[in-house]
């Protein structure tokens, strides 16, 4: 073995050992000393049995600079959010707007809509904290917007009106996921990325009653807390589970605690339970999934309008979907352009938002907005980027199911199709940056990746990816798809591997053969 390549053999080996890379102090790295070096990764026996695949591509010359299992399929996780945004910015155009229609069915006189007010949605994902600071700003607007057309009572219901997504509500995922805020349900109308905050507060002295606030929105989700403030000293030191190391300690050491529980649907109203305990004038907080989400919307609006003085007669009324056709529009509250979301999808890997983009693009481009119809148009994406038809399974928008599955070659096209578009900029500043934001904050600080790579990561049980996009040191952009399954090591080891990749390349000039 050369010189150079024990050299680069051992810096693989460091990085998959704990060992931090000093890549600056690295020899001139060529295409054979790179594919030695990651072959020795590769090889690892802490990856014999696991199922992984790698591509590296210079997509000017089409070379190929490493390739590993590159036309198995892998099950992506959320690189599958690469698929969904790559097909929406395509098909939809960057500066598509997703809107909600209030009509009303009957005339406003006197200052009074003497009928129902119905809201049809459809999808708009920027009714979040995450996309406005606060999800209730846009619900303010549109309550404003009613009170500048001079309506002052709605002597009807605020209605659910049409059913521009006339699917389940949940995508094709496991049970597990459906109580947590990573699988929180989609509708047409779509509050605060389907999550809410809740917050416990202990009365003054132990046996007080405690109390409960909501946010974004006062009056949605409607919760029961088993609570009662606590003398922490009374609370039962929890026995330590199997494998945890010794100490222990209350829920939150001397603090409070709070242990969510389900979900009831059986009323007409989706109640959050939960239990826990609260130290006198402490409190707790707790983030929780939204089963019903057009419920939370048609609620957080309903306590929108009445904080603009308007007076609503009627209830809220959440199914079934009033129908359009022969309503009055009022007005249309319209989200902001597509290439303003991508990155809060992208960036933060938000699961919604790429489920309700596949329903979008089933609705916009076969009109219907069902996840099977969305499918369609991604997988003739696929095939117009110049992916194998046997390359791609897609299943939902956000990876979180575990039947979606592509190869990293199919990445690669992705990644080169939209390269070449006049709207590759926005794409590429949506991905995650090493050692900067999204997903990727944490990441590669510290080495020439920091700053550089633009990536995507996905990460399910036993399912660990990152693919995207590395300059060189002499402005070569490279396209890269690492995808990892079925590994017992843990998720530290395989980015370990993963970083040093990345920061061996952003570190040199394109490679030498």
């Amino acid at each position: 073995m050369t010189k150079r390549l024990c050299s680069l053999v051992l810096l693989a080996t460091a990085a998959a050992c704990h060992q931090p890379v000093r890549v600056g102090s690295a020899p001139e790295l060529t295409r054979a000393v790179l594919r030695h070096s990651i072959d020795s990764l590769v090889a690892d026996p802490m990856f014999s049995n696991s199922h992984l695949g790698l591509l590296i591509v210079e997509p000017l010359t089409g070379d190929t600079l490493y390739s590993h299992n590159a036309g198995k399929l892998f099950m992506p996780a959320s690189n599958q959010k690469l698929l969904t945004g790559s097909t929406a910015l395509v098909q939809l155009g960057a500066g598509y707007r997703f809107t909600t229609t209030f009509l009303s069915s009957a005339p406003i006189t006197d200052g009074v809509l003497r009928g129902d007010l119905v809201v049809a949605g459809r999808g708009d994902p920027s009714v979040s904290d995450a996309m406005m600071g606060d999800a209730m700003l846009p619900l303010r607007a549109a309550a404003e917007s009613l009170y500048a057309r001079g309506v002052r009572e709605i002597a009807g219901s605020i209605v659910k009106g049409g059913n521009a997504f006339a699917d389940t509500t949940i995508g094709d995922w496991d049970w597990g996921n459906l109580e947590t805020t990573s699988g929180a349900a989609i509708d047409e109308l779509m509050f605060n990325e389907g999550v809410a905050r809740v917050t416990v507060y202990g009365g003054d002295k132990p046996g007080d009653p405690v109390r409960i606030v909501t946010s974004p929105a006062r009056t949605t989700p409607r919760v029961v807390a088993q609570f009662m403030t606590t003398d922490p000293s009374t609370v039962p030191v929890p026995a330590a589970r199997p494998g945890a190391p010794a100490g222990g300690g209350r829920p939150g050491g001397t603090r409070s605690g709070m242990v969510r529980g389900t979900t009831d649907l059986r009323g007409p109203v989706p109640v959050v339970l939960l239990r826990g305990w609260v130290a006198p004038r402490d409190s707790v907080r707790a983030t929780v999934a939204i089963r019903e989400p057009a419920s939370a919307w048609l609620d957080a609006f309903a306590e929108a309008v009445a904080a603009r003085g308007i007076q609503l007669r009627g209830t809220v009324v959440r199914t079934p979907d009033a129908p359009i056709e022969g309503l009055t529009p009022l007005f249309t509250m319209a989200s902001p352009p597509l290439g303003e979301i991508l990155p809060k999808f992208l960036k933060p890997s938000q699961n919604q938002i790429g489920e309700i983009l596949l329903r979008t693009l089933g609705l916009e481009k076969n009109g219907a907005g069902t996840a099977d119809s969305g499918r369609r148009v991604v997988e003739r994406q696929m095939l117009a980027f110049g992916a194998d038809s046997n390359g791609v399974v897609v299943r939902d928008g956000s990876g979180l199911s575990r039947h979606d599955y592509v190869t990293p070659e199919t990445i690669v096209r992705i990644l080169d199709g939209m390269r070449k578009r006049d709207d590759f900029k926005v794409f590429y500043d949506a991905l995650p940056i090493g050692g900067v934001d999204g997903t990727i904050a944490n990441r590669m600080k510290n080495t020439p990746a920091q700053g550089n790579v633009h990536a995507k990561t996905g990460t399910v049980d036993r399912s660990h990816s990152l693919s995207g996009y590395v300059t060189t040191t002499d402005g070569k952009l490279l396209l890269f798809s690492f995808q990892h399954n079925n590994y017992t090591t843990s998720n530290q080891q395989v980015e370990r591997v993963q970083d040093w990749i990345a920061a061996q390349l952003a570190g040199h000039p394109f490679l030498k053969r």
